[in-house]
């Protein structure tokens, strides 16, 4: 019987480098794993047709139709199931907005298999984040970490309830930072995380870990048909949140009331006005007695720029219609006809979400 050869210096090393990459994902599951919970959404049946409107308009459940049919009573339906984590030892679990978002009742499962009513303390689609508050007793809590440390490359482990699987791991690299999502409410959500660990319906609001077993991301999107393109909320856009949901069960922010279109300028345009931008917001509609109508802005004129910074698109609108503005009066820089014209905006809060 012939012996197998001895392995040589590289084939040891290969394994202690395959054992200590396992030892990584191993400790990083057995770090969040405690904190992790299913989370199942209720709707009644008469809600469907308003639910629907709510999904348009951005702030719906995914719902899985396979989860639907059972009935925890008052004509309530089961209708989705998501993730999402325990973040204090008080019983506050961080999820998805669009998991919870229109339910009539929330059930979070524990670790132990027990479940829990838990309470919607507040949500923002703008984000697609949520937070619930349930009662149970030694409640492990999450070790949030800091996604402003992450690198391209990094290992990364998810940790979800797929398709009502609890518990099941999957493991990538960060495969981009600062990336843009669109949110259900039309926002663009930035410094989003890509990474390459598999997600599937139900992995919403699950924990995105690094290799000690902190939350740097909340899992929220992947491409239907694509291969290793998931996308995760980062933790440190969360910890911005989390205080304005404790507090106010929202995020305040500013609108000035205009419909708009990116458009791109003219190179002459941007030379004539020194412009820092080469494309800017087309003005296509006002709301009257809006912030902007009192303002005398007009269809036609075309932004760029917001209280001294430069706007190129209305994604860059967005990000600078902040709650810090509301009530603030700021110098809306707008090309006219042959003009460059400043007038003076004050933005009132979002009627939406007030």
């Amino acid at each position: 019987m012939t012996r197998p050869a001895p392995a040589d210096d590289t084939d040891a090393t290969s394994i202690e480098a395959l054992d200590a990459y396992s030892r990584a994902v191993v400790h990083a599951v057995e770090a969040v794993r405690p904190s992790v919970v299913r989370v199942e959404v209720a709707r009644r049946p008469d809600d469907d047709a308003a639910a629907r409107t709510r999904r348009r308009r951005g702030g719906g459940s995914r719902v899985d139709p396979r989860r639907g049919g059972s009935s925890p009573g008052g004509g309530e339906q089961m209708t989705g199931t998501g993730s999402g984590f325990v973040f204090t030892p008080d019983g506050l679990v961080l999820t998805n907005s669009h998991v919870v978002s229109g339910a009539s009742r929330v059930v979070v499962t524990l670790p132990d298999a027990g479940s829990r009513d838990a309470d919607l303390v507040g949500e923002d689609p703008e984000t697609d984040l949520a937070v619930l508050r349930i009662t149970a007793p030694e409640l492990a809590a999450a070790d949030l970490g800091d996604s402003a440390a992450l690198r391209t490359g990094q290992l990364v482990v998810a940790v979800g309830n797929p398709y009502g699987l609890q518990h099941t791991v999957t493991v990538g690299v960060v495969s981009a930072l600062g990336r843009s999502l669109r949110s259900r409410s039309g926002r663009l959500m930035d410094n989003i995380i890509q990474t390459d660990a598999a997600l599937n319906p139900g992995n919403s609001g699950g924990p995105l870990v690094n290799g000690r077993g902190q939350v740097v991301g909340v899992n929220t999107a992947m491409i239907l048909g694509g291969q290793g393109l998931s996308f995760a909320v980062a933790i440190n856009t969360a910890q911005i949140v989390i205080p304005a949901l404790l507090r106010e069960g929202r995020v305040r922010r500013s609108y000035i009331g205009i419909g708009v279109q990116d458009v791109p300028l003219l190179r002459r345009v941007v030379r004539f006005f020194d412009l820092a931008v080469d494309s800017g917001v087309l003005v296509v509609s006002v709301e009257p007695g809006s912030p902007a109508s009192l303002a005398g802005v007009r269809d036609g004129d075309i932004i760029v720029g917001l209280d001294g910074q430069p706007v190129a698109g209305s994604d860059d609108l967005h990000r600078l219609l902040i709650a810090d503005r509301i009530g603030r009066a700021q110098a809306l820089s707008v090309i006219r006809g042959s003009e460059r014209v400043t007038v003076t905006v004050t933005p009132s809060e979002s009627p939406a979400r007030r």
